[in-house]
């Protein structure tokens, strides 16, 4: 097919599904490892791992075996059927966690996991109100999109009711903050506080990370008024972080975990991990939720294999090493050009903040594409009230020279942008 057809069959046939500019101006013909190619020959380093899926790089050979061996035995079965790749995969992640998070059900996306886990609160505690923050994203169907205000709230009519903002801590003044928000959440709640929803670093929101203590701060709150804690670590989950799970460097432990894109390494894999007393008390009031692709066994496989090459390579260590790393490169970048203002993160989890004052949304769409120009896939957050923010995500198998590529052709098209 010729590129101009490929391009006026996207026009007339393809749904635009993320606003302005939704696709990139690429074919893409293949990937393998931190990098894409290009049907017309150009390699393009991924900063994103994907949609920060990714973790073991494109096509992880022993990725590319489970699924050719697992495809050929047993990939899909009716949903109340189950597998041994399903209980495996269901033991093993309760293994990386602390107690009492041992009861696991499997499903295939984000806002599904997400979807279960408010439903399971709502089901247990008796009540529907939501919390999560101001800047959250937690997927875009019913629940989770009703939890989430970084975007796709404006346009589609009433949202849910009972569902709460509260801000974003920031400063030495978080706890005052939290105080705060919790107080109008009291002022206008209906008594029926069901669950909190955040991600332990808000990416979509920015790469915030939360200051310490704050967590702790959060769950008391929850524990005050009878709320479930339920952390969503779908980018920050699996050794991205520099540990296993972001929580861990918060002192807390979830009542609902919820994990998705890093568990399939880029196959669509996620999981709800809670207590066996509120999966006692979830399915003693009936919990339903019945899926086409509720533990199925082929995506189970593939993640047994994410888990196996994480353990063994120690990934969680070679997180924090490439982190300090990237880190250490963008806080240069950020001396060497004015544009550039905070730098936020934590392991292979990174921000870049532009501070380009009113032009900065046109300042990081010239920089992203002029990284594309360059060899380097980069993604921008704009939020309004805030500088555009990359998200850097490279893969856990990434090398030492490919982070030093990437942080190369960055600081090379901030400074072409920030001349021009």
């Amino acid at each position: 097919m010729a590129t101009d057809t490929f391009w006026s069959d996207v026009d007339r046939h393809l749904v635009r599904y993320a606003g302005p500019g939704s696709f990139t101006g690429e074919i893409i013909d293949r990937a393998e490892g931190s990098f894409v190619y290009t049907e017309d020959g150009r390699r393009i380093l991924d900063f994103t791992s994907g949609q920060m899926s990714a973790i073991l790089g494109h096509g992880h050979p022993e990725i590319v075996a489970t699924v050719r061996q697992q495809t050929a035995k047993l990939d899909h079965l009716f949903s109340g059927m189950l597998s041994r790749p399903v209980v495996d995969l269901a033991r093993r992640l309760a293994e990386t966690l602390p107690d009492p998070l041992e009861k696991a059900l499997l499903l295939t996306t984000g806002a599904e996991s997400n979807e279960a886990a408010i439903r399971m609160a709502k089901l247990v505690t008796g009540k529907h109100e939501i919390v999560s923050f101001a800047r959250s994203w937690h997927g875009m169907t019913q629940a989770a999109a009703n939890a989430t205000y970084s975007a796709g709230r404006k346009g589609y009519g009433p949202a849910a009711p009972g569902n709460f903002a509260i801000p974003v801590p920031s400063g030495p003044e978080w706890q005052h903050q939290l105080d705060l928000a919790f107080d109008l959440i009291d002022a206008q709640s209906v008594g029926s506080l069901a669950a909190c929803i955040v991600e332990p670093i808000l990416s979509s929101g920015g790469i915030l990370v939360p200051p310490p203590g704050y967590f702790v701060a959060l769950q008391r709150k929850c524990r005050e008024r009878g709320m479930l804690l339920i952390l969503d670590e779908a980018q920050t989950g699996l050794c991205r972080t520099g540990t296993w799970y972001a929580f861990e460097h918060e002192g807390v432990v979830p009542d609902i975990l919820t994990l998705s894109k890093t568990l399939g390494a880029g196959l669509p894999l996620a999981a709800v991990l809670t207590s066996a007393e509120i999966e006692q008390e979830a399915h003693e009031r009936g919990f339903l939720f019945f899926t086409t692709h509720v533990s199925d066994p082929l995506p189970a496989a593939v993640g047994n294999t994410v888990l196996d090459i994480l353990t063994r390579d120690r990934l969680d260590e070679r997180a924090r090493q490439l982190g300090s790393l990237l880190h250490t490169g963008l806080t240069q970048i950020a001396h060497r050009h004015d544009v550039v203002g905070e730098i936020r993160g934590r392991g292979l989890l990174a921000g870049l903040e532009l501070a380009g004052g009113p032009d900065t949304d046109k300042l990081g769409a010239r920089v992203t594409q002029r990284c594309l120009e360059l060899g380097l896939h980069m993604n921008i957050v704009q939020l309004p009230g805030m500088g555009g923010v990359f998200r850097i995500a490279p893969p856990l198998t990434a090398t030492e020279h490919e982070i030093a590529l990437g942080l190369s052709i960055l600081d090379e098209a901030i400074g072409d942008v920030a001349r021009a």
